[in-house]
Order: C-alpha cells, then sequence, then structure tokens
C-alpha cells in the first residue's frame, strides 16, 4: 500500500508525537475533566435538588437553566462565552473559559440524572426516616443519598467517559490539549487521517481505563445490594 520510505516516514511521526498528545492529554485534558465533572456535579445536585424543593421561584429558575445547556449545543455555548464575550467588556482566559461552560453543561444534563435517582427512592423510605424522628435534611443524607448514588452511579460514570471526549471541542477556543496537539502536529507533518488516528487511540486508552475504573466503582458501591 505504502512505499518503504512512506511507511517508514508515517511510523517515525507517529513515534515522535505520540509522547507529546498524550502530555496535552495529560496537563489539559484530564485536569478540565476532573476539573469540570467534579464542579458540575456539585452545580448537579443543588440544581436537582431545587428542581424537587417544591420552591416555585427556585423550580422555576433551575428549570430555566437546564432548559437553556440542555437544548443548545456545547460547541454554540463556547463560542458565546469565549467569542461573544469580549464584545460587552468581558475577556476569560481559554482554560477558564472552558471550565465554565462545560461545569454548566455538565450541571445541567447531570442534575437531571441525581433527580431521576432521588425521586425513583420510595416514598416509604422518607416516611421510615421521619417516624424514628429523622428532619428531611438527615433523611436525605443518611438514608435516600447513599441509595441514590448506586441508582446514578452508572448514568455519571457514562457522562464521566463522555466528557473526556467531549473537551475535544475546547480546542475550538484554543485549549491546548490532546485534539489541539493533534491539530498542531497534523498541520506540520501534512499526515492528518494517521494523526487523528492516534489521536483517537489516545482517547480511547483513556476512555477504557475510566470505563474499568467505573466498573470497579459500581461494584464497590453495589455490594450489599439485593440483585
Amino acid at each position: 500500500m505504502f512505499g518503504d520510505e512512506r511507511t517508514e516516514r508515517i511510523i517515525g511521526i507517529l513515534s515522535d508525537s505520540f509522547f507529546p498528545i498524550l502530555k496535552a492529554g495529560l496537563q489539559f485534558t484530564i485536569p478540565l475533566t476532573l476539573i469540570t465533572f467534579s464542579l458540575g456535579l456539585i452545580l448537579a445536585f443543588f440544581t436537582a435538588v431545587a428542581r424537587i424543593s417544591g420552591f416555585k421561584p427556585l423550580v422555576l429558575l433551575t428549570r430555566f437553566y437546564v432548559w437553556i445547556f440542555r437544548g443548545t449545543p456545547l460547541l454554540v455555548q463556547l463560542f458565546i462565552i469565549f467569542y461573544g464575550l469580549p464584545s460587552v467588556g468581558i475577556t476569560l482566559d481559554p482554560f477558564m473559559a472552558a471550565v465554565i461552560v462545560f461545569t454548566l453543561n455538565k450541571g445541567a444534563y447531570s442534575s437531571e440524572i441525581i433527580r431521576a435517582a432521588i425521586q425513583s427512592i420510595n416514598k416509604g423510605q422518607w416516611e421510615a426516616a421521619f417516624s424514628i424522628g429523622m428532619t428531611k435534611s438527615q433523611a436525605m443524607k443518611r438514608i435516600v443519598l447513599p441509595q441514590a448514588i448506586r441508582v446514578s452511579l452508572p448514568p455519571l460514570g457514562n457522562s464521566f467517559i463522555s466528557l473526556v471526549k467531549d473537551t475535544s471541542l475546547a480546542a475550538t477556543i484554543t485549549v491546548t490539549e490532546l485534539f489541539q496537539k493533534g491539530q498542531q502536529i497534523a498541520a506540520v507533518t501534512y499526515e492528518p487521517l494517521w494523526l487523528y488516528i492516534e489521536v483517537a487511540f489516545i482517547y480511547l486508552i483513556f476512555s477504557t481505563v475510566l470505563s474499568y475504573l467505573q466498573d470497579k466503582l459500581e461494584i464497590r458501591y453495589g455490594r450489599g445490594v439485593a440483585k
């Protein structure tokens, strides 16, 4: 398919580029994922609690927030924050802009997962907690949340793995993460096919490791649960 010289050139390019691309993933992609998922999870929890609180202003506010971020493309959200806000005097560092957008986006999606998990817990659990003198917050913390975690763990784990891949969109606002590093090298070497395949392979490595950790976490939290 290829001449020996071309094959050697491609192998050399892939060999030389692997660790720079991997380094970009470890320096930017993974930290961006961890930071935004952690912040998004906190935001999601309070959003979910507000959605089921019954306090109408909070319910309307959080429903509007979820509606906006679930109903518009993530790429458009990135462009509004990074390229749009400077027109009104607000300029953000690319990484900070990515953190804000991914946090808000992931918070909106994860809030629905958490809300559904909390509401899936039988009302009898609440009643039993109240019958032994627990307050609503104590019942939530000691009875409902431990069970809701088990329910929400698989979809949240999938959401986390999806976020690793979604961070590639940060390349569009000049964050030098894994994908943009691959783009930079492809632009110099003129071998986009093989460089992007290598980028995909590194994403696959990350996703496989995270899927393995997710399985272990589900097993740990699933102990003692009747099958």
